[in-house]
C-alpha cells in the first residue's frame, strides 16, 4: 500500500518503520522544520509542509494513497487532515490519532475518520485485557462502521472447554475473527476446539457485545 502519515514526531516515525519493515510505501508529511529527519527513516519520503493545506496534499498526490494516517500531537490538525483526506481526495482509509480523550466523539466518519485510535484509551484497555478473564474488554473502536474489536480470555472453568467453535451460538452482527493461543494465532475454523486460557478476539457492534458475553458463558 501506499501510505501517508502526516506528523513525523517520535509516533509518526515509529508508524512509518513499521510499515516500512512489511514492505509498503510510505510518505511523511511535518510542518516543523526540526522534526525533518531523513536519516531516521531512510526508506520513506519525506515532505516539508503543512497537511492541513489543501494545496500541500494536492502537491503531495495524496489521492493516490490506499491510506492516511493522521499521528500528530494535536487533535485539531488530525481532524483537518482527515476531513480533507477523506472528502478531498477520497482517501480509502483514514487512520486518526486521538491525544485528548475527551474529544474522541469528535473522531467520526462526520470527520472522514475510519478508524480512530486514542493511546490513553488502548492503554487502559491493555492493562484489564492483561488481568481481566472471562470479562469483555473493548480494545479498538472502527468508527465508520461502529463496530469494536473485543476480547474475551476463557477462565479456566469455562463451560465451552473441548467444545467446537461452532458450538458457540453469536448473536448477529459480530463475529469470532482469531484465537490466541499461548504463541499461536488460529484462525478460529468450526471443528476446532476451545480451551480455557484462549484469548477470543471479536469484531461485533456496541449493541451485542453483551450477548456476546452471554453466548461464551454457556
Amino acid at each position: 500500500m501506499r501510505v501517508a502519515i502526516a506528523g513525523a514526531g517520535a509516533v509518526g516515525r515509529s508508524i512509518a518503520l513499521e510499515l516500512l519493515d512489511n514492505r509498503h510505501q510510505v510518505m511523511l508529511i511535518e510542518r516543523e522544520l526540526a522534526n525533518i529527519a531523513p536519516e531516521t527513516v531512510e526508506a520513506a519520503e519525506w515532505v516539508h509542509a503543512d497537511a492541513c493545506e489543501l494545496s500541500t496534499l494536492e502537491d503531495a498526490d495524496i489521492e493516490s494513497c490506499d491510506v492516511v494516517i493522521a499521528a500528530t500531537g494535536d487533535d485539531k490538525v488530525n481532524l483537518v487532515v482527515s476531513l480533507l483526506a477523506k472528502t478531498e481526495f477520497a482517501v480509502r482509509r483514514v487512520v486518526a490519532r486521538v491525544n485528548d480523550p475527551r474529544n474522541e466523539w469528535l473522531f467520526g466518519d462526520n470527520w472522514g475518520v475510519d478508524v480512530a485510535v486514542s493511546t490513553p484509551r488502548l492503554l487502559a484497555a491493555l492493562v484489564e485485557e492483561a488481568v481481566a478473564v472471562g470479562d469483555l474488554v473493548r480494545l479498538l473502536t472502527f468508527r465508520q462502521g461502529q463496530a469494536n474489536l473485543v476480547e474475551v480470555t476463557l477462565p479456566e472453568d469455562t463451560p465451552l472447554a473441548g467444545r467446537p467453535v461452532r458450538s458457540v451460538k453469536l448473536p448477529t452482527d459480530s463475529a469470532l475473527v482469531v484465537i490466541l493461543r499461548g504463541g499461536r494465532v488460529i484462525v478460529p475454523q468450526g471443528d476446532d476446539a476451545l480451551e480455557p486460557g484462549d484469548e477470543l478476539l471479536f469484531v461485533a457492534t456496541t449493541a451485542v457485545e453483551e450477548d456476546i458475553r452471554a453466548a461464551l458463558e454457556r
